[in-house]
C-alpha cells in the first residue's frame, strides 16, 4: 500500500497521515495532506490514493484525472489501471472500463491483480456476457482462492445459469 521505494520521509509523513484521515472518512483533510505529500515528491501511490479520495467525494472525473498522473509517474503501477476502469464502472461506462481492467491485470507492479479480474468479470456480467465474466472470476480465483468478491460473483452466476 504505502510506496515500496525511497521516498523521502517528509513526503511519507504526510502520505501516511493522509491515508489515515481518508481511513477515518476526512476526505477534505486527506487531500490536503496528499496534495501536500505530492508537493514534495510525486509518487504514484499519491496520485492514486488522493483519486481514490475524490472517489468517495463523489468527485469521479477528478479521481480519474490522478490515476492518469500517477500513470505517468510510474506506468508500471496497477492500482491507477483498476481504479480508472472501476470509476468507468460506477459511470455505468462498461466498455470504457474494459481496456483499464486488462492493463491492470498486465501491470507489473500489482500486488492484487485479482481486483482486475474480478471487476472485469463484473464488467461482462453486466453486459450479460455470462461465461466470459465466469472466466474472469475463475481467474482471479485461481490467483487468490480465498478472495471473497470473485467466489460469491462466481456462485451467483453459476446458479442463473442453473
Amino acid at each position: 500500500m504505502f510506496p515500496n521505494y525511497h521516498i523521502s520521509p517528509e513526503a511519507m509523513k504526510y502520505f501516511k497521515k493522509a491515508y489515515q484521515l481518508q481511513m477515518e472518512g476526512q476526505f477534505q483533510r486527506a487531500v490536503i495532506l496528499y496534495k501536500k505529500s505530492l508537493e514534495i515528491e510525486p509518487t504514484a501511490e499519491a496520485h492514486t490514493f488522493l483519486g481514490w479520495t475524490y472517489s468517495f467525494m463523489g468527485k469521479l472525473k477528478e479521481a480519474i484525472e490522478e490515476c492518469h498522473k500517477a500513470i505517468s509517474v510510474d506506468p508500471d503501477f496497477g492500482n491507477p489501471y483498476n481504479d480508472i476502469g472501476a470509476y468507468y464502472l460506477q459511470l455505468g461506462e462498461f466498455d470504457e472500463a474494459i481496456p483499464w481492467f486488462e492493463r491492470a491485470k498486465r501491470a507489473k507492479r500489482y500486488e492484487t491483480p485479482e481486483f482486475a479480474y474480478c471487476n472485469l468479470g463484473k464488467v461482462y456480467e453486466l453486459k450479460g456476457l455470462w461465461p466470459l465474466a465466469m472466466e474472469e472470476y475463475i481467474k482471479a480465483l485461481q490467483l487468490r482462492p480465498e478472495y471473497a468478491p470473485a467466489r460469491i460473483a462466481l456462485m451467483k452466476l453459476q446458479a442463473k445459469l442453473n
